[in-house]
């Protein structure tokens, strides 16, 4: 045979060859309808995951942040996110019954900010029970409660709150050579996080000889119920002088009302460096604030649950640096 006339059927051999060949995977394809939905769903760029984000309320511009975070975080690794929020930080049975919901609509992850350490507990554990991966942020699930239930350990995300709270209050105590009232707004008893920053402020009052506290109530992390307690305790106590607010919403509504009243000898800690808790500070309204980067807290919860939903062993707990924003600091 030629060479030429031998070339010519060599490549046509292999031409029928690669032809059966291409024919076979079609074929396989359409055996695996699955596969192709999911490759196509790939290429396309939507997303094949459901991770839902709820928080307590989007009235405090704190949970705002976290809502921005979470979405950059789920452009970032191409799920799908849920937003879901309660009326107010106090709508726990609001946040139960949401929870609830995500269980029936078989999410694979839910990323909580709980609105109670306790109180939803028992609705998360029925949704690990269903497979439903979940991450705990910003306020920690209480662990004997958890224990209790039966619940598996939920990695955490958040910031030291009793360090925090220390450290901004210590700001203002190291400053005090006199005789000093002193009160605290918590947040929600129930909640860890209120629990710390308390226990921190007083660890700092108790450092200075020189302070007394005489006043501690709770103003539900609110603004409004913040003006309220302060007029109430301002009232009842005229001598205090430092007012320490477990958030800013509350503290916010501590300096609306020493504004509006015309006091000037009452200083003021929040707690979140909300936007205008930070103009409040520039304008020597506000002491201190502390910055706990809730839009990184956001943005690792969903980031944590996505690698546990890949089968990733992921730390248990994540510690978010805070900073202390002052006067001093905003120079």
């Amino acid at each position: 045979m030629r060479p030429c006339r031998l070339l010519l059927t060599i490549v046509a051999t292999l031409s029928t060859l690669l032809l059966l060949a291409c024919q076979d995977e079609v074929g396989k394809n359409k055996a695996n309808p699955a596969a192709n939905s999911t490759l196509t769903a790939s290429a396309k760029g939507k997303p094949i995951t459901s991770i839902a984000l709820v928080m307590k309320t989007l009235t405090n511009p704190y949970y705002i942040q976290m809502e921005q975070g979470a979405r950059r975080a789920a452009k970032e690794y191409g799920v799908e996110l849920l937003v879901k929020t309660g009326a107010q930080e106090t709508s726990i049975e609001q946040q139960i019954q949401i929870v609830d919901e995500l269980i029936q609509n078989k999410v694979a992850a839910i990323v909580i900010a709980p609105g109670d350490s306790k109180r939803l507990v028992p609705i998360l554990k029925k949704a690990q029970d269903q497979g439903i991966v979940i991450i705990d942020v910003d306020n920690r699930l209480d662990a004997p409660t958890m224990q209790s239930q039966g619940m598996q350990n939920v990695p955490f995300v958040g910031v030291d709150n009793e360090k925090a709270s220390f450290e901004s209050v210590k700001y203002a105590v190291d400053q005090i050579k006199k005789p000093t009232a002193v009160a605290i707004l918590e947040g929600i008893r129930s909640t860890e996080n209120s629990r710390l920053r308390v226990q921190g402020a007083e660890q700092a009052f108790a450092s200075n000889k020189f302070i007394k506290l005489v006043a501690k109530e709770s103003a539900s992390w609110k603004i409004d119920e913040g003006r309220d307690v302060s007029k109430r305790l301002l009232a009842e106590h005229p001598e205090i002088s430092l007012l320490y607010c477990a958030n800013d919403m509350m503290a916010l509504g501590a300096i609306k009302y020493l504004q509006d009243s015309g006091k000037t000898d009452v200083a003021v800690i929040g707690y979140d460096a909300l936007e205008e808790a930070v103009i409040a500070i520039r304008q020597g309204r506000l002491l201190a604030t502390v910055d706990q980067s809730a839009a990184e807290q956001g943005y690792v919860g969903i980031m944590l649950a996505f690698r546990r939903l890949k089968g990733d062993q992921v730390p248990p707990a994540t510690i978010i640096k805070t900073r202390l924003v002052t006067a001093d600091s905003l120079k």
